[in-house]
């Protein structure tokens, strides 16, 4: 208990003191009073910094505590900001080579398109797989018109408003267009299956040859689907099911289109004054190394894959 008075009477002591030296500091005067007060006091003054410095250290730590969230929240910020650009950037670039593609593919083909971005999608019109896109008959679309972006056909209008239109997708299993095959001319049809990635082709003639890497264009022949316009690319050939002579001959066909990632596509206003035949087709890939095997034998082996029955 004694321990504890005398603590608090030295500690009064120096609060009294140093209180005493600011009122004089204020005032312009006591320079010898705190001259003669540092001799006393200047021992007891060092203890006490020794014991209070560490305390005073960590709740100086803790105010900045906030000034270092506040820089931390700050770059990130700009972190996110950077990213955002990026990724903007990006985009950009992307949407700057599907027209670049659609452009191209517009004038190999001599079609008149009007640009439209892809605005939603889900079924609609008792179809399974359509899009909705932001043009209308304000800009000159009609029911059937066709749909393409910079690799292929898209699909063509079901219903159209005077801001947006609706578009069935190739894939969609009510979907069937006329098709030909680029190097035989070989004609038939290609219908829509409900799968993004693969559409059957049936050929017009049984023995007609067809093999794996055949590529397809439009016909232009009508096929209880709509009307298309010639030479437009649908898709390249990857298995061939049945015999040369099998009404069930049925050549499975994955489009040039990839049409989870719809985004620019072009409506076509204005046909082609000329069949543009395959001029179109996107350029083929480069040849399989010697040696490779394709999906039905040896690379560039044009025979048919048996049917599974």
């Amino acid at each position: 208990m004694r321990d504890n008075r005398r603590t608090r009477t030295i500690l009064g002591l120096l609060l009294l003191t140093s209180l005493t030296l600011v009122v004089l500091s204020l005032k312009g005067g006591g320079d010898g009073a705190r001259t003669e007060a540092s001799g006393f006091f200047g021992p007891v003054q060092n203890a006490a910094s020794a014991i209070v410095r560490p305390v005073r250290d960590f709740l100086g730590s803790i105010g900045s505590l906030g000034s270092k969230d506040q820089q931390i929240s700050d770059l990130q910020a700009q972190v996110d900001s950077l990213q955002g650009q990026l990724n903007t950037t990006d985009y950009e670039r992307n949407r700057a080579k599907e027209l670049n593609d659609l452009l191209r593919l517009s004038g190999a083909g001599q079609y008149k398109t009007v640009p439209a971005q892809v605005i939603a999608f889900g079924p609609a019109q008792g179809f399974a797989w359509t899009v909705t896109i932001d043009v209308g008959t304000r800009d000159g679309i009609k029911i059937d018109s066709n749909v393409v972006n910079g690799q292929g056909l898209v699909g063509r209008v079901v219903s159209v408003g005077p801001t947006t239109a609706t578009v069935a997708l190739l894939i969609d299993a009510t979907s069937t267009v006329g098709a030909r095959i680029a190097s035989t001319l070989q004609v038939g049809f290609l219908n829509g299956t409900g799968d993004a990635t693969s559409v059957d082709l049936q050929l017009l003639e049984p023995f007609a040859p067809v093999a794996v890497g055949d590529r397809l264009v439009s016909s232009g022949v009508t096929g209880g689907g709509g009307v298309y316009f010639r030479g437009i690319p649908l898709g390249t050939v990857t298995e061939v099911q049945g015999t040369p002579g099998q009404l069930t001959r049925i050549a499975k066909v994955k489009p040039f289109v990839d049409f989870t990632t719809l985004d620019l596509v072009g409506v076509i206003v204005e046909p082609p004054r000329t069949d543009p035949v395959d001029a179109v087709l996107p350029p083929k890939p480069s040849a399989t190394p010697s040696g490779a095997t394709g999906a039905t034998g040896s690379a560039g082996s044009a025979t048919p894959k048996p049917s599974a029955s």
